[in-house]
């Protein structure tokens, strides 16, 4: 029943002393906050109005920079898999049913006004020109007594499996990857960072970067409220099954009215916390102190985020 404990889903993991690697740690955790920030920022737009080659493209490189990037296997062995089925799932259904189409639409002009020319003597007949509109069709299926008729999958809805299943992929996993390998110190400063220029139009910055944080030490308590409730059901052993679907739906309700209550007791309890001591915040700058230079992965992530802009705006439409 510690399963939630073994995932670190938006959790910033240590590599300790001299970390796992040899001493050498995870290349990803050197980068400046700020690149690894603009990196995930890069993978949540750029799939806007992509086709499909470029969305397949960015979950490659993403499970690339994942095997070479130096976490330990151990971060990522279950939650990885476990993402990608979630994603091909989310695809195959949205392939397999049927894509929203439009009505048809009334004739502009009369069939009347149509007349076929006859072609010269030994000309070829005429034939159907352009791309097949149904890629694959199975049917009749049939679930038991009742025919549910063929499963179609057309051009429209494979394009609609492929950008859900990959846009799935890309956000949970790029913004995994940017809470693996930074501390929430770092990423509230880098964020702050950037939202520097306004302070100018009189944006509490601290306070953004300040909350920001707060939410992101509160991640792991959401995951112990919820790994208490599913303990508690499992204690009883209780049968959705032999509930029913009502009983089921009311069981899922209540556990989730459970989960939100405790976890706003939670809030109530850190901010008490919080105003009892004087309820004083640290700016992100002395949350963490940048690097005097740059080093040189975060010159290299620089040059290949440029390089990656470029190949976005050139054949991103593929």
């Amino acid at each position: 029943m510690d399963w939630l404990r073994q995932l670190p889903i938006g959790q910033y993991v240590d590599d300790g002393e001299g970390g796992e690697t040899g001493g050498r740690g995870s290349w990803l955790k050197r980068l400046d906050p700020r690149v690894k920030l603009v990196w995930t920022v890069a993978f949540l737009v750029t799939p806007i109005l992509a086709g499909p080659l470029w969305r397949l493209a960015l979950v490659g490189l993403l499970l690339l920079i994942t095997a070479v990037s130096g976490l330990p296997w151990r971060l990522w062995r279950q939650s990885l898999p476990l993402l990608i089925a979630l994603a091909l799932l989310v695809g195959l259904l949205a392939a397999l049913l049927p894509a929203a189409g439009s009505p048809p639409a009334s004739l502009q002009r009369p069939p009347g006004e149509l007349r076929l020319v006859p072609g010269p003597p030994g000309a070829p007949s005429a034939s159907r020109a352009g791309l097949s509109w149904e890629l694959v069709r199975w049917g009749p299926v049939m679930a038991g007594p009742v025919e549910l008729g063929p499963l179609v999958v057309t051009r429209r809805s494979a394009e609609l499996g492929i950008n859900g299943a990959t846009l799935l992929f890309t956000v949970i996993h790029s913004a995994n990857l940017l809470l693996l390998s930074t501390p929430p110190e770092e990423l509230v400063w880098a964020i702050a960072w950037w939202l520097g220029p306004l302070r100018i139009l009189g944006w509490p910055v601290e306070r953004l970067g300040f909350t920001l944080l707060l939410s992101l030490r509160f991640l792991p308590l959401v995951q112990e409220e919820l790994q208490n409730l599913l303990r508690s059901i499992a204690t009883r052993a209780v049968n959705l099954r032999r509930l029913g679907w009502k009983a089921s739906l009311g069981l899922v309700l209540a556990v989730g009215e459970r989960l939100l209550a405790n976890v706003l007791l939670r809030s109530e309890q850190g901010a008490e916390a919080l105003m009892a001591r004087g309820g004083m915040w640290l700016p992100p700058d002395r949350l963490h102190q940048p690097a005097a230079t740059p080093s040189g992965a975060s010159l290299a992530a620089v040059l290949a985020l440029a390089a990656l802009l470029a190949l976005r705006w050139k054949v991103g439409a593929l």
